[in-house]
């Protein structure tokens, strides 16, 4: 029996290692699968919270504190891309859209895209910023402090903007998300203790591969009703498309523009890091109690989050070879 169990559990690490090492491939290939398959969509649909906690607790995990200290001993520009992710991207989102009235005419888009711009960065950005050759470390390090800083923003921009269209309460979204944020922590912390480091970088492979499984929980319980959606209403379905696939253009180029003094790497791994948001925090967060087309723009958009960088790397490839960056 201790020989079978032995066996199986190497055939599990080989086959999450062969899965990791397939990185944004496989991510980007978790879309259609999540589209084609709608019954596993709904079974793992109840499954969402747990998966994003396992995602956070993950990230933390694989943390490297000594790269962290090196930027937080310059903080400055830091500090700058969090308030900027935290605190002015909310503001623009809100501001933006009581502008254009989306609060009154589609009140569940207007959910859903607050509750993206709430929501912390992604924790997979900076190993997207690294598959691009892009600054991974100032990702990291700016998007630990954003994530410090969400339970505090995100309360107050929901009061603001959202209000009584929340069925959470703002102080109670405030409680769920320092909780999550500081449970999966905690569970990192413990891990980190009793394997160590070493033996944490050892199974990087594997880790990836079972990111990508959790990933795909996610991604498969946004996605549930997107074929069907696809087949009684194509003309809003690909409305709703193109909205998500251009407020990430958007909030990547403004947020280069803004920090383009910081250089071509530091602002276009800034941009990268505050376009992709972290929804599936705010869905664990509120229980998935959200309107229908809250969910149906939260799938749609995770379309221009994992092909990132796929279509974002001829950007980043074109900035490595150009003249200022060949050695002198």
């Amino acid at each position: 029996m201790g020989h079978s169990v032995m066996f199986l559990m190497k055939q599990l690490s080989a086959a999450l290692a062969w899965l990791g090492r397939r990185g944004t491939r496989a991510i980007a290939a978790i879309v259609f699968v999540a589209i084609a398959l709608p019954p596993l969509d709904a079974l793992l649909k109840p499954f969402v919270t747990e998966a994003i906690f396992a995602l956070l607790a993950i990230a933390f995990l694989r943390v490297d504190l000594g790269v962290l200290r090196g930027y937080l001993d310059r903080p400055t520009l830091v500090l700058l891309a969090t308030l900027w992710s935290s605190v002015v991207l909310p503001s623009l989102f809100g501001a933006g859209c009581l502008l254009v009235g989306l609060d009154t005419r589609s009140p569940g888009l207007f959910l859903g895209v607050m509750l993206q711009a709430l929501a912390s960065p992604m924790m997979a950005a900076p190993a997207f910023a690294a598959l691009m050759g892009l600054d991974s470390t100032l990702v990291l390090s700016a998007l630990v402090a954003s994530t410090a800083l969400t339970p505090l923003t995100a309360p107050f921009f929901a009061y603001v903007f959202i209000g009584p269209a929340l069925t959470l309460a703002p102080l109670a979204l405030g409680l769920k998300l320092r909780t999550l944020l500081a449970g999966s922590l905690l569970v990192a912390l413990v891990i980190r203790r009793l394997v160590g480091v070493v033996v944490i970088r050892r199974y990087a492979p594997q880790l990836d591969g079972l990111n990508i499984l959790l990933v795909f929980i996610f991604v498969a319980a946004v996605m549930e009703n997107v074929a069907g959606q696809f087949l009684t209403a194509p003309g809003e379905l690909i409305g709703l498309l193109v909205l998500a696939f251009a407020i990430f253009f958007a909030v990547f180029a403004v947020t280069a523009c803004v920090f383009a003094k910081a250089g071509p790497d530091r602002s276009l791994a800034l941009g990268l890091m505050t376009s992709q948001r972290n929804m599936g925090l705010m869905l664990a967060v509120t229980g998935g109690v959200l309107p229908e087309q809250s969910w149906l723009y939260f799938a749609l958009a995770q379309f221009p989050i994992y092909l990132s960088p796929f279509l974002l790397d001829p950007l980043a490839r074109r900035w490595r070879t150009s003249p200022q960056r060949q050695p002198t």
